[in-house]
């Protein structure tokens, strides 16, 4: 799979702020200064000021809030929480749970479930109750286990600082494969959800639309697809399985992308690439087989005004006026978008703000903290990012500085030792 890093725009566009967690409370965002995007540049895959400005009136959303950089989080009641033997001496009652919520008449009632048109609806037109909690999102996780902890504990520490409801957790899918603790995650999400399925809400990644099960064995029509390997390998052990086919059935239900009523869009790749546009303006249909693949599976680029489909391969890419025409066409078809937040690529520094989609902004975020073996360049220690969503603007950006050591002890580096994922998980069947 395609992992165009050397094609992200480095986001330097939006400015970085030290604070830790007290700090955050003490200065609330909205006092610091906001940025503006720059403007694309001139290169000869660029567009101009000029042509940007034919997708319509410059957005009033080119405001974003600064980055905040965390790292005094109690790293050590992460690493405690991190806990691959434990997550999975609790395995049993994690699937057990989980597999009674999928099974309860009317549904699970996740996050944003009341919000369907219909049993079948995966493109959900979201009424955000003004009650609600902090909505936040993490985006690609494959198998790290302690980005996904981190996350949490921010979560959680900035709830404690504020004080306002329970808050809420989008997640972007992709929770396993690249080797790392795919199992250990899933079954962390598992927990999450069944302590409060409310507050919950999983989007389907490709990694997790790829995995399917055919009564006998799994099976998975993307690479790296070592997770399916891992479960193949395991198919006598009955929770394992268990658990494979759980992310299946989860998988099958969960929306594929979430429409806000301040037109923020949210999904896990991108939106009905332009071909697909007038089918959806004839029939209004966004629950189009070819639609919801799309906002799974479609890919963004940096720079490009435009990017012919490819329905060859399901990771097409998109341009930004791609995106302004979809804009577009969701307007007229009654589900304005302005602004989109999404997973998949795995840019360099975890998030990235492309200045190229200055009228209709676009934020990626992905929590890994390290660089996978499929990308080729870059410091081995990542910067997961998690976000916050901020109504009629892009979310804000938080930027998890995990030590080091720890990520070296859950992905030792290939030189230096054994390969990712391999800290003891225990024996769950002993």
């Amino acid at each position: 799979m395609q992992t165009p890093e050397d094609n992200v725009a480095r986001p330097d566009t939006a400015p970085v702020v030290n604070v830790d967690d007290h700090t955050v409370a003490e200065a609330p965002v909205d006092t610091v200064p906001a940025p503006v995007f720059d403007a694309p540049g001139h290169d000869e895959d660029a567009g101009s000021r000029s042509e940007v400005a034919e997708t319509g009136k410059t957005s009033e959303l080119l405001v974003a809030s600064p980055v905040i950089e965390v790292r005094d989080l109690d790293w050590q009641a992460v690493r405690s929480a991190a806990n691959p033997a434990a997550i999975r001496a609790r395995m049993h009652t994690a699937i057990e749970q989980m597999e009674k919520l999928l099974d309860k008449s009317g549904g699970p009632g996740m996050l944003f479930d009341t919000d369907r048109e219909g049993d079948a609806d995966r493109a959900i037109r979201v009424s955000m109750p003004a009650s609600g909690g902090p909505l936040w999102i993490i985006g690609d996780l494959h198998g790290d286990l302690p980005a996904l902890e981190a996350a949490l504990a921010q979560i959680r520490n900035q709830a404690a600082i504020e004080g306002n409801a329970a808050p809420r957790i989008i997640f972007l899918g992709d929770f396993f494969d690249d080797e790392g603790y795919g199992l250990e995650v899933l079954l962390r999400v598992f927990e999450l959800i069944v302590s409060a399925p409310e507050l919950v809400c999983v989007i389907a990644g490709n990694h997790d639309e790829a995995l399917s099960y055919d009564g006998v064995r799994f099976a998975s029509s993307v690479s790296p697809s070592d997770f399916t390997d891992f479960l193949n390998a395991n198919l006598a052990h009955e929770w394992i399985e268990r658990a494979g086919k759980l992310v299946v059935r989860l998988t099958a239900r969960s929306p594929r992308a979430l429409f806000f009523p301040d037109g923020l869009l949210v999904a896990h790749g991108g939106f009905p690439l332009t071909d697909l546009h007038p089918r959806l303006d004839e029939t209004g249909d966004w629950n189009d087989p070819a639609c919801l693949s799309d906002f799974v599976w479609s890919r963004a680029h940096p720079k490009a005004r435009r990017k012919m489909p490819n329905r060859f391969s399901r990771g097409s890419q998109f341009g930004y006026l791609d995106f302004a025409d979809f804009c577009a066409l969701s307007a007229r078809l009654g589900r304005r978008v302005t602004h989109m937040v999404r997973g998949h690529d795995h840019v360099q520094e975890r998030y990235a703000v492309y200045p190229a989609y200055e009228a209709h902004p676009l934020l990626t975020t992905v929590a890994l903290s390290r660089r996978l073996n499929r990308e080729q360049f870059g410091p081995y220690e990542r910067v997961p990012s998690l976000v916050r969503v901020v109504e009629g603007a892009l979310p804000q950006i938080f930027q998890l500085h995990i030590p080091g050591d720890m990520i070296n002890e859950f992905f030792p580096q290939p030189e230096n030792g054994a390969p990712p994922g391999t800290l003891d998980s225990g024996d769950p069947q002993q």
